[in-house]
């Protein structure tokens, strides 16, 4: 760091910053750790004292197969989506990085698009959508609404890496002797693997969080946050602390796999 940069700092606004995203990550976090201390709570409502350490609430979702078909439901949505979004960004961002036409602004617009709708508007498009062509009602109804979702964020990831590729690689190997799908598996694709891999694990990550589009198109197909939301409905049940913290810690898991490959501390960068 450049001393001079540290004469010129102040500790009382180093020790305010610090301060800040404390308090924000409190903030941020505080209730998670609340539901995550109430699921081995043995008491039936959230309250302060405590009841004893149990995992009572552990076993009844276990035991409930309701929970084990949601599960098994978003496990499978969330797989399929990661690779069909992240297949999908990669083209998408690959076709930003190597082709320049007219209209590219407006086609970017256009990919990156879907985030920004509001989801009950999307959902609500979504259900109109596949119903007229009698998707509606099952996975794949999912699946489809939740890669038009996902897809951006991985062309977005996989767009940032690319622009940091130097644009003479590709040339150079085709003018080795390479062809373009040559060019393709031994340039690009190594270049980008981290990125790659951390667009699977975020499509991942969203997929098997998103609920409010799923609640919509899965019908009986319904994931884990949709039967969440069939738990609060009529009653207040401890079970959904139980489950609250093995989605989180799941999603979390994917979103610091994504980082450490982003941030090129993955195994997959550490070949390269």
């Amino acid at each position: 760091m450049n001393p001079e940069n540290e004469l010129n700092r102040s500790p009382l606004i180093d020790g305010a910053l610090k301060l800040y995203v404390l308090l924000a990550y409190l903030f941020v976090f505080a209730p998670i750790l609340a539901s995550f201390v109430f699921s081995f709570n043995s008491d039936r409502f959230p309250s302060i004292p405590l009841g004893h350490f149990s995992t009572e609430w552990y076993r009844a979702v276990a035991s409930d197969p309701l929970v084990w078909d949601g599960l098994r439901n978003t496990l499978l949505i969330g797989a399929v989506v990661g690779i069909v979004s992240t297949a999908l960004g990669f083209g998408a961002a690959y076709t930003d990085y190597r082709y320049r036409f007219f209209g590219k602004q407006v086609y970017l617009a256009l990919a990156l698009l879907p985030p920004t709708i509001p989801v009950v508007i999307m959902g609500l498009a979504m259900l109109a959508y596949l119903s007229r062509i009698n998707l509606s009602g099952n996975a794949l109804s999912v699946i489809i609404a939740h890669v038009v979702i996902c897809s951006p964020f991985a062309m977005a990831v996989i767009r940032l890496r690319l622009s940091q590729m130097d644009p003479s690689l590709e040339p150079a190997a085709w003018n080795l002797g390479a062809s373009e799908w040559a060019a393709m598996r031994h340039v690009i694709i190594p270049f980008t693997r981290p990125a790659i891999l951390g667009a699977l694990f975020i499509t991942m990550a969203v997929s098997f969080d998103e609920f409010a589009i799923a609640w919509f198109v899965s019908g009986l197909n319904e994931t884990l946050p949709v039967k969440v939301l069939g738990f609060l409905q009529g009653q207040v049940s401890p079970r959904i602390n139980a489950i609250g913290t093995f989605v989180f810690i799941t999603s979390m898991t994917l979103v610091i796999l994504a980082q450490l490959l982003l941030s090129g501390r993955g195994p997959a960068t550490d070949k390269e």
